[in-house]
């Protein structure tokens, strides 16, 4: 199942309708419109093995996604930062009227420096260590955990604004009517994007039961639909969220988990920042052509030569290039697919980390690279 996604990292790379576009601070990414994969939940779990993931990371972010609770001091507590920078910047304006940080931080032009680096950081301490400090300034906004458990309506029968516990509403549903079709969760709420750290990414998903036509059993689809696609940071954590997420419900519905459908409208590598990136905006085309002629695994180490070569070698500006992280886990092989087993029979909110186990997880070593916002 690995080489779905390194195939699609490729077609990114080669496919003649994806170009290149501009993001924030001079920053551009490689983009393609439009993709599917489909993985197979019965032949293993589809935790990337061409690079060390953060398996940790992925089933906290779930757990505190079905808390309903967006403020990250649950995952701070437990060494998991993946919210940690969305939240500082949603809640800088407020930190910076009180003089927490300094105003300029909070500019284009102080983003990615060693200061704003540092800022982030001892925003993280604050949120664990300092007393009333992530009440005040550790809520992401209205993102997943909101959506999913608390979606916000207007009940013009009764005039008043209630809550839709939409993934509740949806478990209990399935298990009174397995087979119905309306069975959908859906975090893009137009009307409080601007409440959002961050514009959620992973838009809807669609849960189906259906029969399975060899042995007869109940079995649970989901398909998810991401409207923004981090190919090399986000994606591989959603593909193992949304495969965990497919099996935790198939346990609260009682079948047995099938398939994770992943359509990806627009999904991207990062080109990295400053000159570097603006190498990229005069050689994309050549880079593309490059690993169009890529016939075995070394051929892509051959164009990580070239780019690192002729790329403006800035070790800061490097370490927001994705460009070079895809090429060089390219190069490397597979390795059998883990497998992952859970404790049964719990309630959402009961659940814990040690209550799954993900077994036979062989990787290649771990490639860094930073977080664009």
């Amino acid at each position: 199942m690995v080489e779905q996604y390194l195939e699609h990292a490729r077609t990114i790379l080669t496919h003649p309708l994806s170009g290149l576009k501009p993001g924030s601070k001079g920053a551009y990414l490689l983009s393609l419109p439009g993709y599917m994969a489909s993985y197979d939940l019965r032949e293993g779990f589809p935790l990337i093995t061409t690079k060390k993931m953060f398996t940790k990371g992925v089933i906290e972010e779930l757990l505190w996604f079905f808390k309903g609770d967006s403020n990250i001091k649950y995952l701070e507590n437990k060494n998991v930062s993946i919210w940690t920078l969305n939240a500082f910047q949603f809640n800088f304006p407020k930190m910076a009227e009180k003089g927490i940080f300094p105003e300029y931080l909070g500019t284009e032009d102080a983003k990615y420096t060693p200061e704003w680096e540092a800022a982030v950081k001892e925003f993280g301490r604050k949120i664990r260590e300092e007393p009333g400090f992530a009440e005040e300034f550790g809520d992401a906004g209205r993102i997943y955990p909101i959506q999913w458990r608390k979606w916000s309506h207007y009940n013009p029968r009764t005039g008043k604004l209630e809550t839709i516990d939409q993934l509740g509403d949806v478990i209990k549903g399935m298990q009174k009517k397995p087979f119905g079709k309306k069975y959908m969760v859906t975090a893009w709420n137009p009307g409080e994007i601007d409440q959002m750290s961050q514009p959620s990414c992973h838009v809807i998903y669609h849960l189906m039961i259906n029969e399975d036509e060899k042995t007869g059993e109940r079995v649970l689809d989901l398909s998810m639909t991401q409207r923004s696609s981090d190919m090399f940071l986000g994606v591989p954590f959603n593909i193992a969220s949304y495969a965990l997420l497919t099996h935790i419900i198939a346990d609260q519905v009682g079948v047995k988990p099938r398939r994770f459908v992943h359509t990806l409208d627009d999904s991207h590598f990062y080109t990295g920042l400053g000159e570097r990136s603006k190498w990229y905006v005069e050689h994309w085309r050549e880079l593309k052509n490059k690993v169009r002629e890529v016939r075995d695994k070394p051929g892509y180490l051959e164009v990580l030569e070239w780019v690192n070569k002729n790329a403006p070698a800035a070790e800061t500006e490097g370490r927001w290039d994705h460009v070079t992280a895809i090429l060089e886990q390219l190069s490397r092989e597979p390795l059998p697919m883990p497998q992952l087993s859970m404790v049964q029979r719990k309630t959402l909110e009961e659940l814990t980390v040690d209550d799954f186990k993900i077994t036979g997880y062989e990787h290649h070593p771990l490639i860094r690279r930073e977080m664009h916002v």
